[in-house]
């Protein structure tokens, strides 16, 4: 991944200050923004890269605004919306979007079971399962559209157990592609790929 660190210094400092009032990430990731949290949604360039940059991006269980708001950031033609049903969170991403003037980052404070939406992509980091997440992504994506599943080494179990529904919610598994964090100890993680048919 090539991102510059230095492109995103004002939204590093910006996170940190809400941070500082709300706790989105604890005190020691604070130190490993960048490496942690930033630079593992912006691993959705690979994804990008391969299949085709979204136009329309539902992130589910946003949290902090990981990975919506570095997405918004490093793809100002992608419209990115930001869900979560904790008030607080949406309002920290409601405050870091009108600090940095992102225009194409929208937030929704409701759970994924509530909307009636379409996106062409979604993706979910730290959140669920993935036979949970499956069957919140299913009925909001369009056919042809991409779940993009932000995961561990563990993915391969997971997929396991997910393998009856996924098939019933007509998310096809496309591949899974391994990527590094820079963190000195070895940081491998995964975006797992599916697409609705």
């Amino acid at each position: 991944m090539e991102f510059n660190k230095d492109n995103f210094q004002e939204y590093i400092k910006v996170f940190l200050k809400e941070n500082s009032k709300l706790n989105l990430i604890s005190k020691n990731d604070e130190t490993v923004l960048w490496e942690k949290h930033i630079c593992d949604s912006l691993a959705i360039k690979e994804f990008f890269d391969k299949y085709r940059i979204s136009e329309k991006l539902l992130d589910i269980g946003t949290g902090g605004g990981f990975p919506s708001i570095p997405i918004a950031l490093a793809y100002p033609q992608t419209d990115v919306y930001a869900l979560d049903s904790i008030r607080k969170k949406i309002n920290a991403i409601e405050n870091i979007k009108t600090a940095l003037s992102v225009c194409n980052l929208y937030t929704i404070c409701s759970r994924a079971e509530k909307l009636n939406d379409k996106f062409d992509t979604i993706t979910s980091r730290a959140v669920a399962p993935l036979k949970v997440l499956a069957g919140y992504a299913s009925p909001l994506l369009d056919d042809g559209g991409y779940f993009v599943a932000y995961k561990s080494l563990k993915v391969h179990e997971e997929l396991e157990e997910a393998r009856q529904i996924l098939k019933k919610l007509r998310l096809n598994l496309e591949e899974i592609i391994k990527y590094e964090l820079p963190l000195p100890d070895n940081y491998s993680r995964n975006l797992v790929i599916f697409k609705k048919y």
